[in-house]
């Protein structure tokens, strides 16, 4: 296995970014969905202080994302033009909710004057004011980008296994290690 990208495959840093967000982001909705109807209690303002911490988390690997994207070539996609359309689109869908997601989390706590910590090791600074009608904007906003979220991993997933299963093409093994 290559370190970097090559026009046929993708390297293991490329994977393994992709793998380590992938499960990050799933673990971050399924625990964002867990806790919201959770009632107030020390264990649900600790599983909120992990969900930033590991959103926090997404946000500094997303950027490395796209650091080695842009120094890498991407491997050469062997699809029809609407196919390869739709791979691109998805693909930078999803560079937009590596973003958006920690963004808007950060702006709920932001505007709602709470601290921000990555892991105890630094704080992060507030973005804006704390604001209740921002807090609660941000909310919705990180609230339905969790939906269109789970829906884009869904037609992902769909997209990686009708390739494997029913086109019998490498799309998915060249995303494997």
């Amino acid at each position: 296995m290559h370190i970097k990208n090559s026009s046929s495959g993708f390297g293991i840093v490329a994977i393994s970014l992709h793998w380590v967000i992938a499960i990050l982001m799933i673990g971050l909705l399924i625990l964002g969905l867990y806790m919201v109807n959770l009632p107030i209690s020390l264990d649900k303002l600790k599983l909120y202080g992990w969900h930033k911490e590991f959103g926090f988390l997404v946000l500094f690997l997303a950027i490395l994302r796209i650091i080695w994207r842009l120094s890498n070539q991407m491997p050469e996609l062997a699809l029809p033009l609407l196919e390869k359309i739709a791979a691109r689109c998805m693909h930078w869908a999803f560079y937009g909710f590596m973003f958006a997601m920690p963004i808007s989390g950060w702006l709920i706590t932001s505007s709602a004057g709470l601290p921000a910590s990555f892991f105890g090791l630094f704080t992060l600074p507030n973005l804006v004011a704390p604001n209740e009608q921002n807090r609660l904007l941000f909310e919705w906003i990180h609230e339905w980008l969790g939906y269109a979220l789970i829906l884009a991993i869904m037609l992902h997933t769909a997209a990686a296994l009708k390739h494997h299963f029913i086109n019998k093409d490498d799309i998915l093994r060249r995303m494997l290690p």
